[in-house]
């Protein structure tokens, strides 16, 4: 069972964890709902296993980021949404935690190849 983690001022337990002035650079939520999904910006990508999270806009006061999730390499139920930061923290699979991939360079969500295979584009 995964164990609790309580996340304060901006703390976040995750491998590479992104700092307060990359996340301040995320457009904060509902910013971009007027922006088609092909044409949103993806800021960061998390991952563990077949899972995968790409973030669009990012509340800081309630650490809820809205984006695209891949959960379980399943494709066909892979969605957008919202996902709460410090739920994914919790994640704990034999000591693995999640990871913020520091390669990931923003881009429109249509080229990103997970979300166009997920979106069929």
């Amino acid at each position: 069972m995964p164990k609790s983690v309580l996340i304060t001022k901006g703390e976040i337990p995750v491998w590479n964890k992104p700092s307060a002035k990359e996340l301040s650079k995320i457009p904060k939520t509902y910013a971009t709902e007027k922006i088609s999904p092909r044409e949103k910006i993806i800021h960061m990508h998390f991952f563990i296993g077949g899972c995968d999270w790409y973030v669009a806009e990012y509340d800081p006061k309630h650490q809820i980021f809205f984006g695209f999730a891949i959960l379980g390499n399943d494709y066909q139920n892979a969605e957008w949404g919202y996902f709460d930061l410090t739920e994914m923290c919790t994640i704990d699979i034999d000591g693995v935690e999640i990871d913020r991939d520091l390669h990931f360079e923003p881009k429109k969500a249509m080229e990103v190849e997970k979300i166009r295979r997920a979106q069929g584009w």
